[in-house]
């Protein structure tokens, strides 16, 4: 491991009598998490057993080796919400946002939203592709194995495929719950499959085959990545608080929105790490933000995560965040090392534009806004913590995604609510598949007023 996560408190301060009632509440899940690490699967903790199970590494791996025999040019990876954010996020901080612009191959898509314009870019792009003969490969991800917009956008994908390709089905891939319906359809088509475990959320599921696959495709060390995870669950199963990153940043984040902080704000010092935040907003919007608790008690409970960008979002929303209400805590996240170094070159000329930067590192000024930041938000008794990882590699996002799914387990059990479960989701898939069923848009009276509408 080449450096280990650093979780600093010292942004928040929270009377030890408090911390340790939050010590003596824990236990209660810790045992449960260490349960669930001897029980195959069966609870709803599941995905804490991923990181042990050799048989499905063993699966992804032979079939990214099959895979990577046709060549491939382009990887579309179809799926939507935990389908795709863990894979984006690993994506995005290991190899760059701008890893398709690279002489590495295959580029990576995703189609992860039925907006009719985004995907036809993605299918004008292999399209060139497959004209040129060049292979593609399709990974559709979908737990239920029938999410409405990722079936959409398969079918188009496939029906692209089948022009170009006899034997097409040698490149398409599908992960899905085993024996769902799109599974057992792959199964007629011939598809490759990739199973599932039941038990494991699609918003917990990064490192199993739904992001291992196409992160594997596309070079990611697959090894290191569950290493680094394994470092976090040991970490998060610490009995003492002070030990447990998991655990004392979900005791902070539930007692400071019992003291009026209903926003929690994951403000990230690394673009790169912009999808980070996003996985981590549908892993907390999810998990937390429940109509009922776990005794059937309408509670209507919830955090909102929100997601920034240091330094860009101190240009945009620094105001708010220093100035209007104290309903946010934040969590900044730093990188130690950069994969690169860029030197602000000696000219005396720009001397008298902004003082001190001449010949410094950004790395040096991105530390300085970075401190100077939090000092702003303790002077403005703005309540926070920081997370330090070590740089971008497979070892410390891995750490860093484990150690965040590991504080939603502990805060949902602290806000008494199951953080597995997503009921109010199927709303509106409800209501879009009656609209789709109907065949017709339902009429919208946009001349009503707002009470009207209501």
């Amino acid at each position: 491991m080449r450096g280990a996560l650093e979780f600093i408190q010292k942004g928040c301060t929270v009377p030890k009598e408090i911390l340790d009632d939050y010590q003596t509440d824990i236990q209660t899940e810790l045992c449960a998490m260490q349960h669930a690490l001897q029980s195959n699967y069966q609870d709803d903790r599941a995905s804490l057993c991923l990181l042990d199970d050799t048989t499905i590494l063993k699966s992804v791996s032979t079939l990214i080796d099959q895979k990577q025999q046709l060549k491939p040019t382009h990887l579309v990876v179809v799926g939507i919400g935990g389908s795709n954010l863990g894979t984006i996020a690993v994506q995005e901080a290991v190899v760059g946002k701008h890893y398709n612009s690279t002489n590495s191959t295959p580029k990576i898509h995703y189609a992860d939203t039925v907006d009719t314009d985004h995907l036809s870019t993605i299918i004008h792009t292999i399209k060139t592709a497959l004209q040129n003969n060049e292979n593609i490969i399709i990974n559709a991800v979908s737990k239920s194995g029938g999410t409405t917009e990722t079936l959409a956008n398969f079918q188009i994908l496939l029906d692209v495929l089948k022009t170009y390709k006899q034997n097409y089905q040698d490149y398409i891939v599908i992960t899905t719950d085993k024996d769902s319906k799109f599974y057992q359809l792959a199964q007629q088509e011939g598809y490759s499959i990739l199973e599932l475990p039941k038990k494991v959320g699609g918003r917990f599921s990064v490192f199993s085959a739904v992001g291992l696959f196409p992160l594997g495709m596309i070079g990611i060390d697959l090894q290191a990545l569950l290493s680094g995870a394994k470092t976090a669950r040991d970490q998060g199963l610490q009995p003492t608080l002070t030990d447990n990153p998991s655990a004392l940043s979900a005791a902070l984040i539930y007692h400071y929105s019992h003291q009026g902080a209903v926003i929690h704000d994951t403000f990230i010092f690394s673009n790169t790490l912009e999808s980070v935040g996003k996985w981590y907003r549908q892993l907390m919007g999810e998990s937390i933000g429940k109509e009922y608790d776990i005794s059937g008690n309408r509670i209507n409970c919830g955090i909102t995560p929100t997601v920034s960008i240091g330094s860009t979002d101190l240009h945009s929303m620094a105001q708010l965040y220093l100035a209007g209400p104290y309903d946010k805590f934040t969590t900044f996240l730093r990188i130690k090392t950069d994969n690169t170094t860029l030197t602000v070159p000696t000219n005396p000329a720009y001397d008298h534009l902004v003082d001190n930067i001449q010949g410094t590192t950004l790395h040096h000024i991105m530390d300085a806004i970075f401190i100077g930041t939090q000092e702003a938000y303790r002077k403005g008794q703005r309540p926070f913590v920081e997370i330090n990882i070590a740089d971008k590699s497979e070892e410390s996002i891995g750490q860093l995604l484990q150690m965040k799914m590991m504080e939603m387990m502990y805060l949902g059990y602290l806000f008494k609510v199951n953080p597995f479960d997503q009921p109010n989701v199927e709303a509106y898939k409800k209501e879009t598949k009656t609209i789709l069923k109907k065949g017709n848009m339902p009429h919208t009276d946009l001349s009503a007023s707002p009470a009207e509408s209501r």
